[in-house]
């Protein structure tokens, strides 16, 4: 199958090139040059632009950091939505608002083509594994076309609603994600603080009732999961910035439908607390940094 893969950031280059790997034509664009370079080397062909990526494609996927990219990218100043021919499939995985979501892909249905919203879970390591969380919004028709594809990059494939259920379904997930990674840091920080070994704690609360995906796939703190990004000097992974951005989805989101999520505001203050300290670009786990003693 002939595939465009616009977004090879963290965990767009490991997707495109897994789908590379499954033996489909895959034409891969970012406007990074570090990272067209890594997938080059790769092996996987790099167009010019965007434009050059999704000529004569059957299947778009784009993986952006927001909203705008995403609408700038389909409905802006490139009109990229414009050069598709009736019948393409556009898959966005990015995270983004349901509310753009929409957007685009009744921008797309006009046009005679079909626009799933597939945010992912499962980290960079996911990513690279293929083992990826798929949250699906579209008809179910549509779906089935891309179940093919996602298979390639996922190990899950969830169909949440209508087109803007996956965003949906993303950032209340990452919202958790986000107050937990908060909660099991203070966990740790106050056992360390106290003597404890950080590995022997993780592991009595890991097998404990406070058993949660940071203490299994994502430790915060240096050294005790090897390849967690806090044993990397929390680099890779998924940004600070990026779980702030989603906190504040949801948190706009809530206010949209008047939903109360104490925990969830709470969250992105603590986020943004500490990307203006100047870990913006750290990975999220690095909230620990927060509340350890100096």
């Amino acid at each position: 199958m002939k595939i465009a893969f616009i977004g090879l950031g963290n965990m767009g280059g490991p997707m495109a090139h897994n789908l590379h790997k499954a033996g489909h034509e895959v034409r891969a664009f970012d406007l990074s040059q570090p990272a067209r370079d890594k997938l080059a080397a790769d092996g996987v062909p790099i167009a010019a632009d965007a434009k050059a990526a999704v000529a004569g494609a059957e299947v778009v996927i784009s993986m952006l950091p927001a909203s705008q990219h995403v609408e700038g990218l389909f409905l802006g100043a490139g009109e990229l939505l414009a050069q598709l021919p009736a019948g393409t499939l556009i898959i966005d995985c990015s995270t983004i608002a349901a509310a753009t979501s929409r957007k685009v892909a009744e921008a797309a249905k006009a046009k005679g083509v079909a626009f799933i919203d597939a945010p992912v879970s499962g980290g960079t390591g996911g990513a690279i594994a293929g083992t990826l969380t798929f949250m699906v919004g579209g008809d179910a028709a549509d779906l089935d076309r891309a179940r093919p594809v996602l298979e390639k990059m996922g190990a899950n494939i969830f169909h949440a609603g209508s087109v803007g259920a996956g965003q949906t379904a993303k950032i209340c997930n990452n919202m958790l994600l986000g107050i937990l990674m908060a909660g099991t840091s203070e966990a740790i920080a106050l056992g360390v603080a106290n003597g404890l070994d950080p590995k022997v704690l993780s592991e009595i609360m890991r097998r404990s009732s406070g058993g949660n995906w940071a203490l299994e796939k994502y430790n915060p703190f240096p050294g005790v999961m090897e390849t967690a990004p806090a044993s990397k000097g929390y680099a890779g992974g998924f940004g600070t910035d990026l779980m702030l951005k989603d906190l504040g989805l949801a948190q706009e989101n809530a206010m949209a439908v008047k939903a109360a999520t104490p925990l969830g505001g709470m969250a992105r203050n603590l986020y943004a607390a500490h990307s203006l300290a100047g870990h913006g670009g750290l990975d999220f786990s690095s909230i620990i940094k927060m509340v350890q003693k100096g």
